[in-house]
C-alpha cells in the first residue's frame, strides 16, 4: 500500500491529514502504540518541516510518501527548504538543554522509530517502523 501526498505549509491541515492517513492503514490492524507512534513521528516531522523548512511559508508544499506491507511502514516527509546538519541539533537530553523547545521532535522520531535517516541535505527525514514484535493487533 502506498500514499503519496502533498500538504500545504499550514500546521493547521496536519492533524486532518494524518487522520486520513492512519485510516487508509486500517488493513494492518496495528495496535494502539504503533497507530501512537505512527502519529506522533507523523506530526513532528511535519511541523518540522513546515515551522523549520518552510519558515511557514504556505506557498510551499510539503511532501509525504508512506509505504506499508505487513512488515514495515516507511515514512518519508520531504521539504523544499534549505536542510539542515541534523549533527547540529542539540541532544534535548543533556542537561543545559532540558528547558529549551528545539530537538525533541527529533529525539521522539528516534525512539519510536527502528531506523531514522535524514537525506537530501536534511529536507527529507525517512522513519521506518518495523511491524513484527507486537505492532499489528488481530490475530
Amino acid at each position: 500500500m502506498t500514499i503519496d501526498a502533498r500538504l500545504p505549509s499550514d500546521v493547521e491541515l496536519v492533524p486532518g491529514a494524518i487522520k486520513g492517513w492512519l485510516k487508509q492503514l486500517g488493513p494492518l490492524k496495528l495496535n494502539e502504540d504503533a497507530v501512537f507512534g505512527l502519529q506522533l513521528c507523523l506530526q513532528e516531522a511535519l511541523i518540522n518541516a513546515i515551522r523549520h523548512g518552510h519558515q511557514d511559508n504556505k506557498a510551499l508544499t510539503v511532501h509525504c510518501s508512506i509505504v506499508a506491507d505487513p512488515q514495515q511502514i516507511m515514512i518519508e516527509v520531504a521539504d523544499q527548504g534549505k536542510g539542515f546538519d541534523v549533527n547540529a541539533v542539540p541532544d534535548p537530553t543533556a542537561a543545559e538543554n532540558i528547558g529549551k523547545g528545539h530537538g525533541r521532535g527529533i529525539y521522539l522520531i528516534r525512539q519510536t522509530m527502528d531506523e531514522v535517516a535524514f537525506l537530501n541535505g536534511g529536507r527529507t527525514i525517512r522513519m521506518v517502523m518495523k511491524l513484527k514484535g507486537g505492532r499489528t493487533g488481530g490475530h
